[in-house]
């Protein structure tokens, strides 16, 4: 298979590096020192399941590139939609999109953009960063990629890729019902990230406080409100499943987007507490929670945004 990876961070690094091993065409679109790396030194992959190193073909002009198969990106969901425009040019009538970042509305942006015969929906577990030029450090979560069509259909092609992957020896799903599934991980992750942002610790410091804790839960009520009102079937049964896997995270652990805005960089604010409440006001939801929590952290997001 033809592969592109938009994206040589945490999670296209990984898996597109595993994909690299196989006997696929992966090509990287990466830039500035990162990319000068993996061109000179190979893409080296620090993994609690094993470390390795590949040499793909990387390169910073997509321009270069034309029909490939699949392009997975790897990059932060308030960058799709720019992705997007710059990939329309080379895709082929049966090139599959599959978009990996957290978020809930990720496939959405990229049919703004994309014709619906292009777009997958997806999700990934990994816990992985960037340690340095080159080198990507996965160091905590079993890697998993979910994955299916926009109409759960399973196509002869969705086939052909849950092949590719397990070849490369990822675990990856078929997913019956996609869009609970993205709900399900944005559930987790938006109502964590949020206090994790705020609080600036990791998550050991202060999981045991009863006030956070509360203060999560209402949060993850307010996303289930939205969700339900989106035609999405969270329960409170998922939210306990929230609450249970963060008790059961280590005590070191920080979220990406609080690591992104304690670091000053722009993060996925925007995507994550800051959608529940524009979606709130769209259907007439109150969300004062998600609204705190976002206003609160949206005048660093602001300073970021315009040194980035």
């Amino acid at each position: 298979m033809k592969i592109v990876i938009f994206g040589a961070g945490g999670v296209g690094g990984y898996f597109g590096g595993k994909l690299v091993n196989q006997e696929n065409e992966v090509t990287f679109i990466a830039r500035g020192k990162h990319l000068e790396a993996i061109k000179h030194k190979g893409l080296q992959v620090k993994s609690i399941d094993g470390d390795f190193t590949v040499y793909p073909k990387v390169t910073d002009d997509i321009s270069t590139i034309s029909n490939p198969d699949l392009i997975i990106l790897g990059v932060k969901s308030w960058q799709i939609t720019e992705v997007a425009k710059l990939i329309k040019p080379i895709l082929g009538k049966n090139t599959m999109v599959l978009p990996l970042q957290n978020g809930a509305d990720n496939a959405d942006k990229l049919l703004s953009v994309l014709p619906k015969r292009n777009v997958l929906v997806g999700l990934c577990r990994i816990v992985s960063k960037v340690e340095d030029y080159g080198v990507i450090n996965h160091f905590a979560f079993k890697p998993e990629i979910v994955f299916g069509e926009y109409d759960n259909q399973l196509t002869n092609r969705i086939k052909k890729v849950k092949k590719v992957f397990d070849v490369a020896g990822f675990s990856n799903t078929i997913s019956k019902d996609i869009h609970l599934d993205v709900w399900k991980k944005y559930l987790f992750i938006a109502t964590i990230s949020g206090i994790a942002s705020l609080t600036r610790q990791v998550f050991g410091m202060w999981k045991k406080d009863e006030v956070l804790r509360k203060i999560m839960i209402d949060t993850a009520n307010e996303i289930v409100k939205i969700a339900n009102a989106k035609g999405i079937n969270l329960s409170q049964k998922n939210i306990q499943k929230t609450m249970d896997s963060f008790d059961k995270t280590r005590y070191n652990t920080t979220a990406s987007m609080q690591r992104d805005i304690m670091e000053g960089k722009p993060s996925e604010l925007e995507n994550f507490n800051g959608y529940i409440v524009e979606q709130g006001k769209l259907l007439g939801i109150s969300t004062p929670i998600n609204s705190f929590i976002y206003h609160s952290l949206l005048p660093q997001e602001n300073i970021a945004r315009e040194k980035g």
